[in-house]
C-alpha cells in the first residue's frame, strides 16, 4: 500500500539575503511597480533584515500587506540567485512560507501585492491566531487514544518546524519513544484503517526528516541509532498491519519499502523475499540449512526492507540500494549466523559507474596487459574478456609489475565458448592496495590474425551494518558471481551497550665517638661491605645509563618531515607511540595521511636521516606542514611498504596536535601493520577518538598504568624510561641510588627501638596487630625520607631541556648552493603549488594538466589569476584563505624568483619570457594584498590556556641544584648508615642487614606497584586523562619550516 508524506511542513532554504540600507523602509498602503525595487513575473519581492521566529515573520508579512514567499521553483531560485549574486549576499539565509527547515533564520523575506500585481497564494491561516504553548510531553498524556495522540503529535511537530532550536536531542528522543509506545498499543480497529496507519508513517518520517535537517546539525550531530528507531516504529507497524490481514503486505515510503510474508520454517527454505521487479530481493537458503536455528513448528514473519540512500553514512561508499532482512517468530527476533548455505542478496545501482573499456588486438605470441589500482582492498574485481573468435585464455595476476612464467599469485583459464569472466577476490588480492596486473594470452588456441579481445572490468564491495559496533563491515559476506554492473549479488551467511601528638625518638648514637667507632671497622665490616657492595653496583650502572642517554638524546629530537612543502605554513605535530610488544618495532617506511573536514593533506614519509624512528617503545614526533587547515581532523591513514627485516609494526596511538588552535586528536590503534601479524594489513584507516572514549575509565586507567610504572616507579623506568622525558637513566639511577641510602639510615636508626608496652593498639587482625608507637614510626620515616627525595625527583622531572637553535648547530644548510634553476624545474615547482591548491574542493579550482613548456606555464599562471580573483571575492575570511593566499604568495615568489635568475635564451622569445615575467610580478602584488587582506579581516585562531601544572618548568641549571641535592643527601645518609652500623656490632649488623633486605622487596614489588595502581585508579575515576606536554622543541621545529619557507620564497617575512 503506497503511503504518503505529509507535505505541511517548513523548511529554510539558503538562497540568500540582500544588502540593506542601515534602516529598512516598511512598504505601506498600495504600492505600484514603479515603486517596487524588485519585479518578477508580477510579483513585488520585499527583503527585510532582521532576526524573527517563523511566526514572527509570518505576521509581520502579513501586516504589510503580504505574506511570506511560499513557491520556490526553478525560475524564482535563478532570479534570487542573480540578486544576491550582484549584492554578494549568498551566505545569508531567510524564512520561507510552507517548505522545510534547513538553516537557521536571520533575514525575512517578504512577497508584497500592489494594485498592479498578482496576489500570491495566502497562508491558510492568519498570522493574529494565538495558539497554547505546547511541548511534546503532551503526547505522553494521550498515547491510549490514538486519534487525539496524532493530533498532538502534528502539533507538536508544527512547532518543531516553526521554532529556532527544534528539534533539540530530548524533544526529539520523546517524540520517537511516544509513538512507539502508542503504535505497540494500538488497538485492531485502527490497524486496518489505512489513514491512521499512514498518518504514523507521516509522523514517524517527519520527526526524522526534521532530525536530519535540524540547524546544529555539523554542530550536533544525530545518534547512530536514530534511523533505528524511527525504524522500529516502520517495522512495529507492519508487523501489526501482517497479523491483522494474514496477507503479504508493501509498506512504502520517502525513506524506503518495507516488504513482509508469512511463512511456515519449511517454506522459508528457498523463498524469494522482496521484489524481483523492483529489482531488490533476496532468496533464502535450503530449509536443511534453516532448520538448526528456524526449528519446525510455529509462524515466521519475514520483514524485508530496502532503502535507496545508505541511512548510515560513513567513510565507506556505499551506493546503491540498501536492504534489510529480520525474522520474527512475533515474539522476538529470529538470529541467523553461520550458515552452511549462503543467503543470496541482490541489489540494484540505479546510477552505475561505467565499467572500464578497452579494446586490444592480440597480435601473434603477445599478451594483453591490463592495469588495475586497487585503492579499497576489501573490493571484488570482475574482470570480463569477450574475444572475436572462440578461443581459450589464460590469465596472471600479479602485484607491482606485469606476471611472467615465474612471477604471479594467480591464474585461470577461460573457455570463450562456456566463461569469459574472472573474480578477482580480496583473497586473491591479498589485502594489499597499489597497483595489480593481470595479462591474458592464449591457452593451448591457435593464434588466429585480426584477434580482437574486449576487455571489461568492475568492482564491487558487500558489506553489513553491526548495529553493536555501529560500523560497516565485511565480516560474512562476500560478492557472487552473478554481479553485474547494474546489480550487485551478494552473498551472507547471517543476518543483520586525625589527635593528640606524639613522637618516637630514633637509636641514640653518641657523634663524638665518631673515630673511635670507625676504628673498629676491621672487626665490624657488615655495613661498609654493604654499603661498598651498592656503591660499586651503581657506579657499574650509572655508565650504562650514561651511554643508553647517549642513545636516547638523538632519538628524542622532533621531526620536520623533509617532504614537507617549503611554502606549507599551517603545522600539525604528529606524535607516534610504538607498543611495547615484543618485535614491535619497524624496519619499513611508513607514510601517514590526514583527513580532515575540509581537507586532505599529501601522503608523507614519516622518517629522520639522523635517527632510527618507530623502534619498540617510542614515542617519535613530527613536524607535518600543509598549504591549509584540514578543518577538524576526522581520519588518520597510516601505511608501510613491507621492507627491511623486521616490517611488523605494532602501532599503539597517535596523536595529532594543531598547532594553531592547540588542539588535539587521539587515536587508538592498538594494532598491527603486518603482512604476517593481526589481519595481515599493513594499510588502516584510524577514526579520531571520541571525547566518551578519551575520558573513559579503560583508556585512562590504562594510560596511567603505562606511564606509571615507565616515569612513576622509580626503579623500573631505570630500564624503560618515557622517551620524550627529560629526566634522564643517569639521573634516575642516582635519585634510586639517594632513596636507597635514605632508606638504609632512617631504618637503621629506628631499628630495634624499645617497645612501648604502654602504647595503645591502632589496628589489629588476628595476631597481626599494629601500635601507636609503630605507626608514628612509620609517619616520621616518612616525613624524614620522602620530602628531600622527592624535591630531588620533581627538580630532575621539572628542568626544561636545552634547545639548540640552528645557528648554534652550525647548520650547513645555509652554505649549500642552490639547486640550479631551468625550465623543467620551473614547471615542476609551479605545478605542484596549483595541485595542492586545487586539491581542496572549497578552493573551486580545477586540477591543471601537466606542464611541459613555457606556453602551458602561462597558461597555468591564467588559472592562478582567477584564483586570486576568486579569493578576492570572498567576503568573509577565515584562517582557510589566510593560509592559502599565503602558501599561493610564497609559491609565486619563489617563481619570480626563479624566472628572474633565467635569461631570455629559455623562452622561445624575449617577448614570451619578458610578458611571462611581468605577469608573474603582476600575481606576485595581487597575492601580496588579498593575503593582507584576509589576515587584517581574520580573527586570530582561539588557543587554550595553557594550565601552569603543564607548563611549570624550571631553567635548565637547576639541574646542578639537583645533583648538589642529591650527592647532600647521600653523603650524609651514608655517613649516618655507617656510624649506626659500627655502633651496633658485627652480629646486630647483620641482623639488620637481612631485615633492610626483607624492606627493600617489599618497597620496590609491592609499595610502589601498589601506589601507581593507586593513582591510576585515582584519575580513572576522575576521568582525567593524560595531559599532552608542549616544549620549545615544537617553537624550534616552526622556526626550521618558516627558514624552508624563507629560502623558498626569497622573502625574510611573507
Amino acid at each position: 500500500m503506497g503511503m504518503l508524506l505529509l507535505t505541511s511542513v517548513f523548511l529554510w532554504i539558503s538562497v540568500g539575503f540582500l544588502s540593506l540600507p542601515e534602516k529598512s523602509e516598511a512598504c505601506t498602503g498600495n504600492y505600484s511597480l514603479a515603486h517596487c525595487e524588485f519585479v518578477f513575473r508580477n510579483v513585488c519581492f520585499e527583503f527585510v533584515g532582521g532576526s524573527k521566529t517563523w511566526s514572527q515573520a509570518r505576521s509581520s508579512c502579513e501586516k504589510r500587506g503580504g505574506e511570506l514567499l511560499k513557491v520556490m521553483n526553478s525560475p524564482i531560485k535563478m532570479f534570487l540567485k542573480n540578486i544576491t549574486r550582484e549584492k554578494n549576499t549568498g551566505n545569508l539565509t531567510w524564512w520561507l512560507g510552507e517548505e522545510v527547515q534547513r538553516q537557521k533564520q536571520e533575514p525575512t523575506l517578504y512577497v508584497r501585492s500592489s494594485s498592479n500585481t498578482k496576489q500570491s497564494t495566502m497562508v491558510s491561516s492568519p498570522a493574529t491566531r494565538s495558539r497554547p504553548k505546547r511541548d511534546v510531553n503532551a503526547m505522553a498524556l494521550s498515547v491510549t487514544n490514538i486519534v487525539t495522540f496524532l493530533m498532538e503529535a502534528d502539533a507538536e511537530l508544527l512547532r518543531m518546524e516553526t521554532t529556532a532550536g527544534e528539534p533539540t536531542n530530548d524533544n526529539r528522543d520523546k517524540f520517537i519513544k511516544y509513538l512507539l509506545n502508542a503504535v505497540k498499543i494500538l488497538p485492531e480497529e485502527f490497524v486496518l484503517q489505512n489513514d491512521t496507519i499512514s498518518h504514523i508513517i507521516n509522523c514517524s518520517t517527519g520527526i526524522l526528516l526534521l532530525s536530519m535537517n535540524k540547524c546544529d546539525i555539523q554542530t550536533n550531530p544525530n545518534p547512530t541509532s536514530l534511523f533505528e528507531e524511527v525504524f522500529e516504529i516502520f517495522r512495529t507497524v507492519s508487523m501489526l498491519v501482517g497479523v491483522a490481514t494474514k496477507q503479504s503486505i508493501v509498506i512504502r515510503h520517502p525513506i524506503g519499502t518495507i516488504y513482509q510474508s508469512t511463512y511456515t520454517p519449511a517454506d522459508l527454505g528457498n523463498a524469494v523475499l522482496g521484489s524481483k521487479e523492483d529489482g531488490v530481493f533476496i532468496e533464502l537458503p535450503s530449509f536443511a540449512a534453516l532448520q538448526p536455528q528456524l526449528g519446525t513448528k510455529g509462524t515466521i514473519i519475514a520483514q524485508m526492507a530496502a532503502f535507496p540512500q545508505n541511512p548510515h553514512p560513513s567513510n565507506h561508499t556505499i551506493s546503491g540500494t540498501v536492504c534489510s532482512l529480520l525474522l520474527s517468530n512475533g515474539e522476538s527476533d529470529i538470529k541467523l549466523a553461520n550458515l552452511t548455505e549462503m543467503i543470496e542478496i541482490f541489489l540494484p545501482h540505479p546510477n552505475p559507474s561505467i565499467p572500464i573499456n578497452s579494446t586490444i588486438v592480440l597480435e601473434k605470441d603477445t599478451k594483453a596487459l591490463t592495469n588495475l589500482n586497487v585503492s579499497d582492498t576489501d573490493m571484488t574485481i570482475f574482470f570480463r574478456v569477450e574475444s572475436s573468435v572462440n578461443v581459450s585464455l589464460v590469465l596472471r595476476l600479479s602485484q607491482g609489475s606485469p606476471p611472467n612464467d615465474t612471477y604471479f599469485s594467480s591464474k585461470t583459464t577461460l573457455n570463450l565458448t562456456r566463461d569469459c569472466h574472472w573474480m578477482i577476490t580480496p583473497e586473491m588480492l591479498r589485502h594489499t592496495p597499489g597497483a595489480w596486473y593481470v595479462d591474458a594470452g592464449l591457452f593451448n588456441s591457435p593464434w588466429k590474425p585480426g584477434l580482437t579481445l574486449k576487455i571489461t572490468s568492475f568492482m564491487s564491495k558487500c558489506m553489513y551494518w553491526n548495529i553493536e559496533n555501529e560500523t560497516w563491515s565485511t565480516e560474512g559476506c562476500q560478492v557472487g558471481d552473478k554481479s553485474t554492473p547494474e546489480q550487485t549479488q551478494c552473498l551472507c551467511n547471517h543476518l543483520t551497550l586525625f589527635g593528640s601528638s606524639f613522637f618516637v625518638m630514633p637509636n641514640y648514637v653518641d657523634l663524638s665517638r665518631t673515630a673511635e667507632l670507625f676504628s673498629t671497622l676491621s672487626q665490624n665490616y657488615v655495613v661498609l661491605a654493604l654499603l661498598c657492595a651498592f656503591y660499586g653496583l651503581y657506579l657499574v650502572t650509572l655508565l650504562w645509563a650514561c651511554y643508553a642517554d647517549r642513545r636516547a638524546r638523538s632519538k628524542r629530537k622532533m621531526t620536520l618531515l623533509e617532504d614537507n612543502h617549503p611554502g606549507a605554513q599551517y603545522n600539525y605535530l604528529i606524535g607516534v607511540q610504538t607498543g611495547h610488544r615484543k618485535n614491535a618495532g619497524t624496519t619499513a617506511n611508513v607514510t601517514v595521511k590526514l583527513i580532515g573536514s575540509d581537507g586532505e593533506s599529501d601522503i608523507h614519509i614519516l622518517t629522520d636521516p639522523e635517527k632510527p624512528v618507530f623502534e619498540r617503545g617510542a614515542v617519535d614526533m613530527f613536524l607535518l606542514a600543509t598549504p591549509y587547515p584540514l578543518g577538524e581532523v576526522r581520519n588518520l591513514r597510516l601505511q608501510h611498504d613491507n621492507s627491511g627485516g623486521r616490517p611488523s609494526w605494532y602501532i599503539s596511538k597517535v596523536t595529532v596536535q594543531d598547532l594553531q588552535t592547540r588542539h588535539v586528536i587521539h587515536f587508538f590503534c592498538n594494532c598491527w601493520l603486518s603482512a604476517d601479524h593481526g589481519d595481515n594489513m599493513t594499510k588502516k584507516t584510524f577514526n579520531a577518538a571520541k571525547n566518551n572514549e578519551i575520558a573513559s575509565f579503560r583508556n585512562i586507567f590504562h594510560s596511567r598504568t603505562s606511564t606509571g610504572f615507565r616515569d612513576e616507579h622509580i626503579w623500573v623506568s631505570i630500564v624503560d624510561p618515557p622517551s620524550r622525558s627529560p629526566f634522564t637513566r643517569a639521573q634516575r639511577v642516582s635519585c634510586c641510588m639517594s632513596l636507597l641510602l635514605c632508606t638504609m639510615a632512617i631504618n637503621i636508626a629506628f631499628w630495634s627501638i624499645p617497645m612501648d608496652a604502654n602504647s595503645p593498639i591502632v589496628f589489629k587482625i588476628g595476631s597481626l596487630q599494629i601500635t601507636w608507637q609503630e605507626l608514628m614510626v612509620g609517619v616520621q620515616s616518612g616525613f624524614l625520607m620522602f620530602p628531600i627525595n622527592i624535591l630531588i625527583i620533581t627538580i630532575f622531572r621539572s628542568i626544561r631541556p636545552r634547545v639548540i637553535s640552528n645557528s648554534q648547530k652550525g647548520n650547513s644548510e645555509e652554505n649549500l648552493r642552490p639547486p640550479a634553476v631551468n625550465i623543467p624545474t620551473i614547471l615542476k615547482d609551479t605545478e605542484k603549488v596549483i595541485s595542492l591548491v586545487s586539491s581542496n574542493p572549497k578552493n573551486k579550482m580545477s586540477e591543471m594538466h601537466r606542464l611541459e613548456s613555457t606556453t602551458d606555464l602561462y597558461l597555468a599562471l591564467e588559472r592562478v589569476h582567477e584564483f586570486i580573483q576568486l579569493m578576492q571575492g570572498v567576503s568573509e575570511s577565515d584562517p582557510h584563505w589566510v593560509y592559502c593566499s599565503k602558501f599561493l604568495l610564497a609559491g609565486l615568489c619563489h617563481l619570480l624568483m626563479c624566472l628572474e635568475k633565467l635569461d631570455e635564451k629559455h623562452f622561445p622569445s624575449p617577448q614570451e619570457y619578458q610578458q611571462t615575467l611581468n605577469f608573474t610580478n603582476l600575481l606576485v602584488r595581487k597575492a601580496e594584498m588579498v593575503f593582507s587582506s584576509h589576515l587584517s579581516y581574520c580573527p586570530p585562531p582561539v588557543k587554550k590556556k595553557k594550565k601552569k601544572a603543564a607548563s611549570c618548568w624550571l631553567p635548565w641549571w637547576c639541574v646542578f641544584l639537583g645533583w648538589f641535592l642529591l650527592v647532600s643527601i647521600s653523603g650524609v645518609s651514608t655517613f649516618f648508615t655507617l656510624v649506626y652500623g659500627l655502633d651496633y656490632g658485627k652480629e646486630k649488623s647483620i641482623k639488620w642487614v637481612m631485615s633492610l633486605g626483607l624492606s627493600l622487596f617489599q618497597s620496590i614489588f609491592i609499595l610502589q606497584p601498589l601506589k601507581v595502581l593507586g593513582v591510576a585508579v585515582f584519575f580513572a575515576l576522575l576521568l582525567k586523562p593524560v595531559a599532552v606536554e608542549e616544549s620549545e622543541e615544537i617553537e624550534q621545529v616552526k622556526l626550521e619550516q618558516q627558514d624552508k619557507c624563507r629560502r623558498y620564497s626569497g622573502r625574510d617575512t611573507l
